[in-house]
Order: C-alpha cells, then structure tokens, then sequence
C-alpha cells in the first residue's frame, strides 16, 4: 500500500512534513513520529516538521516545529498528515514542493497530493504512519513510537471508540516493544489543572438539547472571552462534555472565533459525516468537523443533525 510513498521518499534528499491546522494529538502524533522514522531510517535526509502548535500537547517531546524559508521547498518532497482537505493544511507553501504525498485517515473530501495514501480502516493517522514503518522496515525509535502511540490514544478515545479494532491493538503492540512510559502519556493527557476541570463543569450547565434529542454547546465571542482560554480547549476540548449522556446518540459544540464559528460533530450511532461535509468540513462518520460562517448557519447545521436523529428515532 505504501510502495510509492516509500519511492517519493528515496527520491528525494530534503522532506517537509505538514498536518491539519489546530492540531490534535494525532496530527502532532504522526508529524513527530514520522519525522524520527524518516530520520533514523535515512540519516542523511534533511527532514522537517511545521505548522501551527497547540500548547495541551506542548508535552511531547520534540513537538517544536521547523521556520523554513520558501526556497527549502525546491527539490523537497511535502508530506501532509492527518488531513481531508487541502483548506485545513497548516502552511500552504506545500505546492511549492517538487512532489507531494499524503497519509490520512478520514474519509476522502478531495485530491490534495501527487501520492495518497487514504485509509479509513485505521483509528488514528498515527496508526496508518506505523503500519508505513512496519511495512517498509523503517527503523521506529522509543520517541517515534510513543509520539505515535500517544496520537492512537487521543483518536481513538482511550481505544474506545468503536474505529478501534484488531489491528488497532496489533500496532499499539508493535510500538509498546519499543519501551516507552506510557503512564507518562496519561497524566499529561489526562490530568487537568483545577481551572480546566471548572471550565468543563461551567460547560456542562451550558447543554442544551433540540426535540429529537441532540445535545448543543453555543459559546459566542464575548463568552469565549472570559474564559481565558485557547480556542482548541473551547471548541474540541470541550465537544465531549455532552457525550455518555443517556438518551443522547448526537451532540455538537459551536464555539464563535475570529476565523467563524468552529463546530464540532460527535455521534455515538449515526454518520454525521454528510452534514459536515454539507457545510464545508468533513472528518470521520461519527466524529467530523467544519467552520461556519455566522450563528445562522450554525443553526441550520443543528437542524439538520435534530432530523437525522428524528428520522432514525422513527425508523427504529
């Protein structure tokens, strides 16, 4: 499966690795694994990661990325992680690059490189970079591995969701050999400052639901505000507030910011894919995301998922 990535990547001497804006951690999982994999495999290659940074995953190590000037992109091979569609690749300067390839897991929005390598049977991004290395014998360092492990973990909820399968638990296998503290791992992930665990609970009492039973998180500007809090935490890390409640197969988390309103999709039974995709955005069938223009089309979006639901409810 990764036969012409692996050629792209003999081919040329300097790579530039790319992923998705607002990175999750398994965007900066796969960038930061596949930069050691690439480096440890081909230690005369010049590798490079850039982007923006997301300090929840300031932890990991070596996650600084690369100022590169255009001209490193001529006679460079971009590489894009993570990512279904080229409006949500950090750093546009990739078509600069003599080629391009990519690596995503998400469900296919749109061509973005010369190469593609587009998967959705795997949880994480990071999980499709390991099965790169495994498959082509690539060399897989405790850094390497626990970048990518840690990207598995936040993907894939915990190995909750139900994308885990098999050969989920296959991979992580393979990277935990490399012996790396997973225990680590956990506690930056997991364990909250005092402030976050207050600012989840004042989300809680902010849900809402619609008639046919989605839950909804609306914070406009001036509530984000007062927060003091980055965009990330208010938007994706705070979708989840409204899941494991009983009755609700759906929710989302509308959060207003300078770039529109940024909406976050999750479902525990249904493919809400197709209205992302509707509005602009696109991710997985159960969890997806999109930027909204305004309020209104915010709410266009929330009637759409209160029919899916309603339509489901009345065929079951």
């Amino acid at each position: 499966m990764f036969e012409a990535i692996k050629e792209l990547i003999l081919k040329y001497p300097r790579i530039i690795i790319h992923r998705h804006k607002n990175p999750d951690g398994d965007a900066m999982g796969a960038q930061i694994g596949l930069k050691h994999i690439l480096k440890d495999s081909f230690p005369t290659k010049e590798i490079y990661v850039v982007g923006d940074s997301n300090a929840r995953y300031a932890f990991m190590e070596d996650g600084g990325m690369d100022t590169l000037s255009d001209t490193l992109y001529q006679g460079a091979l971009a590489i894009i992680l993570d990512t279904s569609a080229k409006a949500l690749i950090s750093d546009d300067r990739y078509p600069l690059a003599d080629a391009t390839a990519r690596m995503d897991h998400h469900i296919f929005c749109e061509k973005i490189a010369d190469v593609e390598v587009t998967d959705t049977s795997y949880e994480s991004c990071c999980s499709l970079v390991a099965a790169f290395a495994m498959e082509c014998g690539l060399t897989v360092s405790p850094i390497a591995a626990k970048s990518l492990y840690t990207g598995m973990i936040t993907d894939s909820g915990r190995f909750r969701y139900d994308s885990t399968s098999s050969q989920t638990f296959r991979i992580a296998a393979f990277l935990m050999e490399r012996k790396f503290d997973t225990a680590d791992i956990y506690r930056n992930l997991y364990a909250d400052e005092l402030h976050f665990i207050q600012l989840r609970a004042k989300f809680t009492l902010k849900i809402n639901t619609t008639p046919h039973r989605v839950a909804y998180i609306y914070t406009t500007k001036e509530e984000a505000a007062g927060y003091h809090a980055d965009t990330f935490t208010l938007s994706r890390g705070m979708v989840n507030v409204m899941s494991d409640i009983r009755g609700i197969d759906s929710w989302v988390n509308f959060t207003e910011s300078e770039d529109g309103v940024l909406c976050e999709i999750r479902s525990g039974r249904y493919n809400i894919n197709p209205i992302a995709v509707k509005y602009g955005g696109g991710g997985h069938a159960k969890a997806s995301g999109a930027t909204l223009k305004n309020r209104e089309e915010a709410m266009l979006l929330l009637e759409d998922l209160n029919s899916l639901s309603k339509e489901n409810t009345n065929e079951s």
